[in-house]
């Protein structure tokens, strides 16, 4: 039985998968999208462990994707800032049931995420005292 009508083809991805795929970008995208608009130096405090140059080379990557838009100020001293176009915003809406995936699957098996965020901290418990609730209430 050829089934073609529920399979997606993954070949448009080929090429868009390699630089969503380079370590950072997809994070990049995230932390960009949490602020808004964010400025290099406080990106590279938001993604704590990424050296300037590997940022620098994403940045200039995803906005030749058409994910992100760099805008400088005619200021002393200079000043550019980051946002998600509209391509990048849709594309953090589409990965963020991935990363609730993700926590989902963390906290069922136990693991823990080194983040500090406030974001991840609630999350983490809230779904660790549903987890727990659950567990409790099948005993």
């Amino acid at each position: 039985m050829n089934n073609k009508s529920n399979s997606t083809c993954f070949c448009p991805l080929e090429v868009f998968i390699s630089t969503i795929s380079r370590k950072w970008a997809l994070l990049i995208i995230n932390a960009i999208g949490i602020y808004g608009r964010l400025r290099f130096s406080r990106l590279v405090e938001e993604l704590r462990g990424v050296s300037p140059k590997t940022l620098s080379d994403r940045l200039k990557e995803l906005q030749k994707e058409g994910l992100i838009e760099r805008e400088s100020f005619a200021e002393i001293p200079p000043r550019v800032e980051y946002s998600l176009t509209k391509e990048g915003v849709e594309l953090r809406e589409s990965i963020i049931p991935l990363l609730k995936w993700v926590v989902r699957r963390n906290v069922a098996s136990g693991r823990t995420v080194d983040c500090e965020c406030e974001e991840c901290k609630s999350r983490f418990r809230s779904q660790t005292m549903s987890h727990t609730k659950m567990t409790a209430s099948k005993i």
